[in-house]
């Protein structure tokens, strides 16, 4: 989770999405499209037709935010578990409605529900042959994030993964290095992606609704910029434990986790993804990366651009969520998903499955190729 300022505490039991009747499975519509669009300038393209679904993710009121603003793109927002804190925009009070909402239907859909809830609106929408952005993890099993990326590949629609520290300059600058080998050959990394215990939505530590605790909340972000430089680690092995915060999280949810993943060519990474931010500090977290190679190293801080003293922290720079969305939009109005995909949103889900079942175990777990 890269969450925004504390907002009130509201209900913990996001409601399931009950799939609809109202439109007939097909290919994906056609949307406005820039180049058809570009002789007459950017203010006269058709805006797109998008609905953010569920209010549950705290992500949530800032994408809604950054999409109201858009002069190219018509939201409406759906709030079926009343969370009430999403302002400016348009909001309706169930899954149907926001379906329903244009004759048409939407173009494209941002999933910000519960994890748990993530596989019934995605498969929906691709029904409906609707493009998707989905918050991550992109599901609570390895089984539905299959079903999630083989129906939206099916269906011919966008599917991308919610991962805004992709869009980072800092894992720019490290893509880059690895790639022009300016490092060598890396022999390591070590990855923190540390933040508090979430407080504002209880169902982050309801494992039946997130489907853990923070190995699924703070491994993925790491894992999905991993992947992208070195693909999928041969084995993976973690340990987990309760001690910090343990009466505030829900029962069974883990809050500090050390997960090591090693690759075929020997490359050894660890993500420690730990809530040990604390309760009063003045940002939610943070996420570096230091890369280790024959040639030299590397130390990246996603969230370094701020400013700070006490009692004040002020970030500047990059808006990693504006580059996220669009990311997305042009992407739906191409017709074809960039990174980050669905597909890694998979492999993310395959590595934090893995971690899940290491912590069981204590043993490491080979991923299957």
């Amino acid at each position: 989770m890269l969450t925004p300022p504390d907002q009130p505490t509201a209900p913990a039991q996001p409601t399931a999405p009950s799939p609809s009747s109202a439109a007939s499975a097909g290919s994906p519509r056609p949307v406005p499209s820039v180049d058809a669009a570009a002789s007459a300038g950017p203010s006269r393209i058709a805006p797109l037709r998008v609905a953010l679904m569920s209010c549950a993710h705290t992500h949530a009121a800032g994408y809604a935010q950054l999409l109201e603003a858009r002069e190219d793109v018509d939201l409406v927002v759906a709030d079926p578990d009343g969370f009430g804190d999403v302002r400016g925009a348009r909001i309706v009070g169930s899954y149907d409605q926001a379906w329903d909402h244009w004759p048409e239907g939407p173009d494209a859909i941002v999933v910000t529900s519960a994890n748990a809830h993530h596989r019934d609106l995605v498969l929906e929408a691709a029904r409906r042959g609707v493009h998707v952005l989905c918050e991550k993890p992109l599901a609570t099993t390895v089984v539905d994030a299959e079903q999630m990326v083989a129906a939206c590949r099916e269906a011919g629609v966008v599917l991308m993964t919610a991962f805004p520290v992709h869009f980072s300059p800092a894992a720019e600058a490290l893509r880059s290095a690895v790639a022009e080998g300016s490092l060598g050959e890396v022999i390591g990394i070590t990855g923190t992606n540390n933040g508090k215990l979430p407080s504002t939505r209880a169902w982050f530590t309801d494992v039946e609704l997130s489907g853990g605790g923070a190995l699924v909340d703070h491994t993925v972000h790491i894992a999905e910029i991993l992947q992208d430089m070195f693909g999928a680690p041969a084995t993976v092995f973690a340990t987990a434990n309760r001690i910090l915060a343990a009466d505030r999280a829900g029962e069974g949810a883990e809050t500090a986790g050390l997960v090591t993943l090693t690759y075929p060519g020997g490359l050894v990474a660890t993500i420690d993804c730990s809530w040990s931010q604390p309760a009063d500090a003045l940002t939610w977290g943070g996420l570096t990366i230091q890369a280790i190679g024959t040639g030299g190293q590397l130390q990246v801080d996603a969230f370094a651009q701020h400013v700070g003293g006490p009692g004040h922290w002020l970030p500047y720079g990059v808006n990693l969520d504006a580059r996220l969305l669009e990311a997305f939009l042009d992407a739906v109005r191409a017709g074809e998903a960039v990174a980050p995909t669905g597909d890694v949103g998979l492999a993310s889900v395959r590595v934090v499955a893995a971690a899940q079942e290491s912590v069981r175990t204590g043993q490491p777990v080979a991923l299957q190729a």
